[in-house]
């Protein structure tokens, strides 16, 4: 069990693949980077690999006072156990108060394993991360992690602490925290570890990998078009695809969609998707789910279409539009072509 320790630094965990770094662990710099501020303390990024070290001085222009750079063959290609093994190793060594994941499908394998050997506590896909005072009966436990995440399917926000196992672990998806701009003349410590690693550790053999882009990025268009269950077919669809075309949009839909097949999942905004920040959010035969919300609400416009004036989505709506989807939306594309 590691110890806790109120002077231990914020770590991200910054995950790269084939020596490109991944969008989420520059994410979460910025939030790691606020946190230890508030705390008094330095923001630091784990970077694992091999031949990966260049990286870290990308990582300090997002915010990191100090990078741990733990090469070795064996580490080229992520595996849970050895990833797991190492950070564990650096955890002991240096007691960080607290360590961040993103909710990738590495992260997700990776952070439990650790949490599991350090015998500390895990919030899994957390919406926000804040410091804060907990009291317990006579006791109150000052700057402790305040990990926030939607509960019991999205019907209430839940508050979780964790103020005697540390270090205090979460998970956090991809596009919930906001990116920090990079300063190219920022500088920070980098760190190079020696590090335990023998074939033991390495259960499993990679001998290739395969990776299939998605169809789509959601998360860097700026409007985005999706379309719910209340869109009706797949055939009907179709009309999700023509406004986004018209518009230069991405289309996106609501995990009903996804479910009912209309769509693919690499479309699916929300809880269990991807979350977004576009310009312009047009939301088209979609309630307005909590699990939905928590993908698009930060939308600097949203537009909703329902024929149900008292859904949701409305609640959140800066332009709201009662009515029958099938008569708006042609009407829609059809003004938006005269116009071009």
């Amino acid at each position: 069990m590691i110890s806790v320790n109120r002077k231990g630094e914020v770590w991200v965990f910054a995950e790269q693949h084939d020596g490109k770094l991944e969008d989420i662990g520059l994410e979460l710099l910025g939030r790691a980077r606020m946190l230890a501020d508030n705390l008094g303390v330095k923001a630091a990024a784990v970077l694992i690999g091999d031949e990966i070290k260049a990286l870290a001085e990308k990582i300090c222009h997002y915010g990191a006072d100090k990078v741990y750079v733990l090469e070795n063959p064996l580490l080229e290609h992520y595996q849970a156990n050895s990833y797991a093994r190492v950070i564990y190793d650096l955890v002991h060594k240096y007691e960080p108060q607290i360590m961040i994941y993103g909710a990738s499908p590495c992260g997700r394998d990776l952070a439990p394993r650790v949490a599991s050997a350090a015998r500390a506590g895990l919030t899994a896909d957390c919406t926000d991360l804040q410091i804060g005072d907990h009291q317990n009966k006579d006791e109150v436990h000052k700057n402790l992690l305040l990990q926030i995440r939607p509960a019991f399917g999205g019907n209430i926000i839940a508050t979780i602490i964790n103020y005697d196992r540390w270090p205090q672990m979460a998970t956090v998806r991809e596009g919930v925290m906001p990116m920090l701009e990079p300063v190219a003349s920022r500088r920070g410590q980098i760190i190079v570890e020696k590090v335990h690693v023998t074939h033991d550790d390495l259960p499993l053999e990679i001998i290739s990998e395969q990776n299939r882009k998605k169809k789509v990025d959601l998360k860097a268009s700026r409007i985005v078009v999706s379309g719910g269950a209340g869109v009706g077919s797949k055939e009907n669809f179709r009309l999700i695809w023509d406004l986004a075309n018209a518009l230069g949009a991405a289309p996106g839909a609501t995990r009903a969609a996804v479910d009912l097949g209309f769509i693919d999942h690499d479309h699916q905004v929300g809880q269990t998707g991807t979350t977004v920040r576009p310009s312009l959010y047009i939301a088209v035969g979609i309630s307005g789910a909590i699990q939905h919300q928590a993908g698009m609400n930060s939308s600097q416009k949203i537009v909703a279409i329902n024929n149900d004036p008292q859904a949701p989505i409305f609640d959140i709506a800066h332009y709201k539009i009662v009515g029958d989807l099938n008569e708006i939306v042609p009407k829609m594309i059809k003004a938006i072509k005269a116009r071009v």
